[in-house]
Formats: C-alpha cells, structure tokens, sequence
C-alpha cells in the first residue's frame, strides 16, 4: 500500500537542526536529505505586507494559504501546505508552518486517490510543532478536502468572470506544453485554488499529474510552476521581460490577456463543464493509445467519447474524429461504432467525410453501416455530378455485385427525378463510368427520348455541349438514339434538310453511325462540306455513289456549295474533272460550272499553275467534250501561250504571241502574260531589228516592264553577256521615227545610253558599238570612240601605276 512521508519545517526551539530557529521540527523515519532539500526550497513563505504582524486566529485566517506541489519526477511527488503562523518562539513576526508530504512516483495513482488540488482544506494538514522530531508516514488514500467536480461548478456559477474559463484552461495547456507559467489572482487563496482545481478537472487526467502548481506566492516571478497564485494585498508586478514567461489572470482587477489561441478541445471541454467531464474522462480511456500529449492527440479521442456520450460535437469536433479515425487502429471493433455515432448525429457530411465513416466502419467489421454509408456516398456523388456541382469527382467502376445493384436503383430512381436535359446525359455519363447494368430497354428508350429533346431544344450552353459530345462517344446506345431522332426530324420536315447535321448534337454523329441509313448520310455529308470545304469534292463523289448517279445535277451542286455565286476552285475543277467518268456525257450544268471555273480571277503564281494544270485536265479524250465552244476556246489559247512561253527562241516573237484579243477577255491568258511573259523575254535573247521598232506595240504595261528589267540589269550586272547585249542593242537602238514612245518611257532609253557611255567596261562598249552599227551608225561611231576614250584612259592610269612601282623612276625618253 502507498505511503506517504510527512515532513514539518518552521521557527521552533526544538527540530533536527539542534538550535531554534527555521527548521525541520519532524520528519518521517524513511525521509532523506534531497527530500528535505526540496520541501526546504519549497516552504518559503511570504505574507502581505499588510497582514505581516497578524497574530490572532482571526487575522491568521485572513492571510493566504499556499498549497503547492511539484508532481512525480526523479525523486518524486511532493506536496506541501504551507501557512503563516504569526510569531516564533521569540516572539518576532514572520512566522510559517509548512507540512509537506513526498511519496515515490505519481502522486496521484489511477485507484480514487485525489488530485493534489484536492487536498485543498484537507483535514491531514496541521500547523502544530511536534514532540518529538520523527512521525509517521500516513497511508493512502489521503482524506479529501471540500474541493470537487461539484463546489467546481457552483464556484464557477458565481463568480463574475467565469467566461473566462476557456482562456485560462487554454494557457495552462501552453504552459504544460512550453513549460510556462500562469498566474492567477483572485481576493482568496480559496478561490485561487477552485480556479486551479476547475483546471485539473479539464485536464486530461495524465497532464493533470504533471501540473504544479502553488496557490499563493508573494513574489510569483520567482517561480517557474506552471499554475501560480497570489492575491492583490501581495501587489503583484510583472515587467515587460515577464510577459513572454508569465500569462496573467487578474480575477480581482478584471485584467486579462488580450489574445489567448484556443484550440477546440479546449471548446469541447469547457463545453462539457466541469459537472461532466470525470465521466467523459473514464469514457476516453477506452479511445485512447496511451501516446497522447498535444491538444491535437487528445481533441478526436474526447470528442469520440463526448459523442458516445450523447455530448453535441461541433463541425470541428467531427472533423478532428474523422479525421482521425484512418490512423485509429487500436480501436477495433469500437472503430465502426466511432463512425456510427458520428453518421447518426451529423446527416451534413461531405463525401470525403463519409468516405472515412465507411471505411472506419468496414474495418471495425460494421457490414450494414459499411453498405448504409457506401449508398449514401454514391447519392451524393451522384448528386453532385449530375447538378454539375465544382470539383465534382466522376464516376469510378464499381465491381461489387451487391453495391452495382444498389446503385443501379439509386441511378434509376434519381433519373426519373432528373429536371433538365443536363442532369439526364450526366446520369447516362454516370452509368457509363460506373459500369452499371440498366436494363437494355430502359437505357435505350430514355436515350431516344433524351436524343429527341435536344434535337428540339436551342441556345445550349458549353457545358451540355461537351457532356453530349461525351456521352456520343461513350454510349452506342445514345449514338443509335441520336441518328433515330435525327431520321424522324427528316422525315416529318421533308427533304433539303441537310442544316439538321450542321446543328447540335446532330454534328457529333459519324457516317459510321448512319450506314445503313443513305438519305441520312446524304444530308450529313452536305453538312461535313459546309463545315469541311477542303472535303467537298470527296463528298461530291459519295453521294453520287450513294445516289447511284455518274453526274451530279444542279440542286446538288448548289446544296454542296452554297455561296452567293459559287464556283468550282481550280483544285476542284481538276478533282471533280477526273472523277467523273470521261467515256460519258456530264450535265448541262457541269460544263456551266466549268466554264466558271475558266472564267475566274487567278490570284497569285499557284493559282495560275492550278490552272493550268486544270487545263491540260480538260483536254484529255471525252473531257474536251464536256465543255461549251467558248470554254473550249479558252482552254486551248491557255495552253497554247504556254506552249510558246516555254518554247519561244526570242523575246519579241514570244511578245507578238500575247498579241491576242482573248487576253483583254479571260482572266487566265492575262494571268500568264502578267507573271510569266516578262520574266521568259528577259531569258530570250532579242533580235534588235525587230525590238526597236516593234517594242510600241507591247503595250504600255509590258513595254514599260521591260525597258524597266533591262536598265536596271544594265545597272546591276557584273558581266554583260549576249542575251543582255540583244536587249540593251534593241532599246538603245529604238526607233524614234518610227516608234511613238511616251516620254517616260524615251526618258529609260536615253538613262540607259548614258549609263552604258559612261560605265561600261571599253570592251564591252565595243561590242555594243559593233552590234549597233546595222541599225544606227551615228550611235554606233558614238559607242565606239566611248571605248577608245575609255581605253585610252585606262592605258594611261596603267602606266601611271606601273612608274610610281618602278624604284629607279620614268625612263629619260619618257621624261
């Protein structure tokens, strides 16, 4: 059985010390000299000033009682209550008795012994001078004092700053966890100590072994216990170095701290009150690992109990249980009954939260809760999914038979419940991801009927764009659904209905989808070539294959190219030209079309190879045939000005060519003398003859190319080769009597003689002159003495050089 060892320190004439003074007057038979160290430095006591001199039992009674203790460490628990006495045996005032008890280990076991608090009035204390210098130790249980659970209650009912009980509790777990103190002030050690004992209740009970505490100290900055009490007649004074170390409670004075965290256990256990929490505490025993310390370790395990208890949680007092429960293996079985008390109390769970429940629950072996909790779960995913709630998860594939069936129901029941078109195609979506087992029968018919409301429905929003798009892809059922509505829309609004497949959902099918279906097709194809113009000719050939047809008519092709004036590009007049049979006559309107083709504006260098390319199409055997005589024309005087592009030996023969009147009237022969002609004369070499007196008859927009390309080549180029020579002999050469220039264009011929005058190379100068003389001999002897001079000055700038490199000077003969 426990023991504890009592210790008696004061003023007396007789003690241990063998002289009067302070001293231990008697101690226990087992006490040791550490113990009386301890109990020494603890027995110190100071009374306020202003009850110093108190000497009668009625002014004794007025001064503090300082109960203090220092729970089980090395060397165990001491407990002392220490108080003031008035005189010594020499009469002088300061006097004070300390009885102190030490026990080894905790002071306060798990068998009913009371807390250290409550040995607050205790009967076992004395303020005598013993006999004799050795009593007994006392056995447990110690006797208890007034202090309980109870007087707790009542004392907290009454007093006028009991709100602030949250803050206290709150500061003395922080004191607990960072070894600080608080201080508590209050007109009474009395009431100090049911401030201290309403503390050690809400503790949990093992950090409620480990506070110390001290009911009444005169300087409480000299003290590092964690809960600390003093009464205003000791005139208190905490200075700014104070503040970090002592957290203050002035119950007299109503000063408080200003901000004081406090964690929801905290909350939680003021909440459940001093009157009830002994009973919570033994409740939690039975949740806990025996590893908890923090606030946090303790929050979920007493909110558990609470809870099993009928106590109200609040949200975050759930949070903390079920936040809990994955990691709370040690609970067993007491796992699912954890996760029923919550689900039964609190019917406003998110998924993540019920999710926990259930699997708390399947692993304390709950079945039925376990299938309760899972169908909840699945509702509200459900829900979620289909109100296109954010952040809503999708559908994941459920493998269990029995939870597949459950479920089905449930998606069955919330499809008739389903308000928009939305919510319907998620629950399909749903269904899907699900892998659940609708009967065939009701699928198919709520997605025909689903495929038959959006058809007729307008203004759809991005959202159910892109569910539908999915569920196209995704259920075959709704796919075969959507081409049955879309039949049905045909055949009630008649033919030409081709925009149905250009609008939503009607767009998402696939031909793959309407194979058996040839109208349908024909009109999706319509459809593909308004939104796919690159595609149009292949469409062409498919609903002529469809239709059976060898040519088209013009309705299909005024349905396949539907703008304003529609015309076949060059690309698809070759495409549509080699498609068609050539052994076989087309549609009047074919060869209309191909003569708007011809007839078109070409654009740039590609468009002209088009057509080109487009030409020599329209001539093979049986397509020549097809085209009207106008067109037929066209395509030869096409073909025929590339044939002399490529063939002609020389330039101005190559420009009498593209002296036709079709090149006024048809945009491809214009084409090819725009951005080809010029370019293949400059390649040619001219005859001069012919150039200077027939360049008038070019034409004001290639004469004034040409006489522009070859000056600025006479400009630019290095070396002057035969092709150029012809050329720059023909301008120069050109005969004003003859040929009616425009000035501007007279302006290029005499820049271009004055260049060549003056920057030709002599040699080349002479070739020019040389070449001139059959046509303009003045010019000629004019070019040729341009050469002579030219060489005459080259010759002496040589000799020059040569004398300035000579070392020995000009020669005398040359002097």
């Amino acid at each position: 059985m426990r023991s504890f060892q009592q210790l008696y320190y004061t003023s007396c004439e007789h003690g241990l010390s063998g002289s009067s003074g302070f001293q231990f007057n008697a101690v226990s038979e087992r006490v040791s000299a550490e113990t009386r160290h301890r109990v020494e430095g603890l027995a110190g006591y100071e009374p306020p000033r202003s009850l110093v001199e108190s000497d009668t039992p009625e002014l004794l009674a007025r001064c503090p009682v300082n109960l203090c203790h220092t729970p089980g460490r090395p060397g165990g628990a001491t407990t002392l209550c220490v108080r003031y006495v008035g005189r010594d045996s020499a009469r002088r005032f300061g006097n004070y008795f300390a009885h102190a008890l030490y026990t080894e280990g905790e002071f306060t076991p798990d068998s009913g012994e009371p807390l250290a608090i409550e040995l607050w009035d205790s009967p076992l204390w004395t303020a005598r001078v013993a006999g004799t210098t050795e009593i007994p130790e006392l056995p447990a249980p110690l006797p208890r004092g007034p202090l309980s659970p109870r007087s707790a209650r009542a004392f907290l009912r009454a007093h006028p700053h009991a709100e602030q009980l949250p803050a206290l509790l709150a500061a003395v777990f922080t004191a607990l966890a960072e070894d600080g103190s608080v201080v508590v002030i209050d007109d009474t050690t009395d009431r100090i100590a049911h401030w201290f004992a309403t503390v050690s209740y809400l503790l949990p009970p093992p950090l409620a072994r480990t506070l110390s505490f001290a009911t009444y100290l005169f300087r409480p900055t000299r003290s590092r216990l964690h809960l600390i009490g003093t009464v205003p007649e000791a005139h208190p004074e905490f200075g700014p170095d104070d503040e970090e170390s002592y957290t203050v409670f002035d119950f007299s004075a109503g000063r408080f701290p200003e901000v004081v965290p406090t964690h929801h256990l905290v909350r939680l256990l003021t909440r459940i009150g001093v009157g009830s929490i002994r009973s919570v505490w033994s409740w939690t025993a039975e949740y806990t690992h025996g590893q908890e310390w923090a606030l946090g370790d303790w929050h979920a395990p007493v909110a558990a109990a609470a809870a099993a208890g009928g106590i109200e949680l609040t949200d975050a007092d759930v949070r903390a249980v079920i936040d809990w429960l994955p990691g709370a293996g040690h609970l067993g079985p007491r796992r699912a009954a954890v996760a029923a008390d919550i689900h039964h109390k609190h019917r406003d769970l998110n998924d993540d939260q019920l999710a926990a429940l259930s699997a708390a629950a399947q692993a304390g072996g709950d079945v039925a809760l376990h299938q309760e909790l899972e169908g909840k779960l699945h509702q509200s995913r459900i829900r979620a999914y289909v109100t296109g709630t954010e952040n809503a998860p999708g559908p994941v594939p459920i493998t269990h038979p029995a939870e597949k069936e459950r479920a089905t129901a449930l998606w069955q029941r919330l499809l008739g419940e389903a308000a928009t078109s939305r919510q319907r195609v998620r629950l399909l979506l749903w269904a899907v991801g699900a892998r659940l087992a609708p009967p065939p029968e009701l699928l198919a018919a709520q997605s025909l009927d689903l495929a038959r409301a959006l058809l007729g429905s307008s203004g759809a929003g991005p959202g159910l764009r892109e569910d539908v798009a999915q569920l196209v892809y995704t259920l075959r059922e709704f796919r075969a659904a959507l081409a049955t509505a879309v039949h049905e829309v045909l055949d009630e609004r008649g033919g030409g209905q081709e925009q149905l497949f250009a609008q939503f959902p009607a767009q998402l099918l696939s031909e793959r989808d309407l194979d058996e279906r040839p109208r349908l097709l024909e009109h999706y194809w319509r459809a593909q070539a308004e939104r796919e113009p690159a595609r149009t000719v292949e469409l062409l050939f498919r609903i002529l294959q469809v239709r059976g047809l060898a040519t088209p008519d013009a309705e299909l092709l005024r349905g396949l190219w539907r703008q304003p004036s529609p015309v076949w590009t060059y690309e698809e007049a070759t495409a549509i030209a080699r498609g068609l049979p050539s052994d076989q006559p087309v549609a009047e309107v074919v060869a209309e079309w191909f003569d708007r083709a011809m007839k078109q504006e070409v654009r740039d260098e590609q468009g002209l190879r088009d057509c080109l390319v487009l030409c020599d199409t329209l001539t093979a055997p049986g397509r020549y045939a097809w085209l009207r005589a106008v067109t037929q024309e066209c395509v030869r005087t096409i073909l025929r000005l590339d044939a002399a592009l490529r063939e002609a030996t020389e330039a101005t023969a190559l420009a009498r060519a593209f002296r036709i009147p079709q090149i006024d009237a048809w945009a491809a022969p214009r084409a090819l003398k725009h951005y080809r002609l010029l370019p293949a004369m400059l390649r040619l070499p001219a005859d001069p003859a012919r150039l200077r007196t027939e360049i008038g008859e070019f034409g004001f927009s290639l004469a004034d190319g040409y006489l522009r390309a070859v000056h600025r080549a006479a400009l630019t180029s290095g070396r002057v080769d035969e092709v150029l020579l012809s050329h720059v002999t023909g301008v120069i050469a050109v005969n004003g009597e003859r040929v009616a220039l425009p000035q501007a264009h007279l302006e290029i011929v005499e820049a271009l003689r004055l260049h060549t005058a003056h920057h030709w190379r002599s040699e080349d100068l002479d070739r020019l002159a040389r070449a001139l003389r059959p046509y303009d001999t003045r010019l000629a002897d004019d070019y040729q003495e341009y050469a002579e001079d030219r060489l005459g000055r080259v010759k002496k700038w040589t000799r020059k050089r040569a004398q300035r490199r000579s070392p020995d000077g000009p020669r005398p003969e040359e002097g």
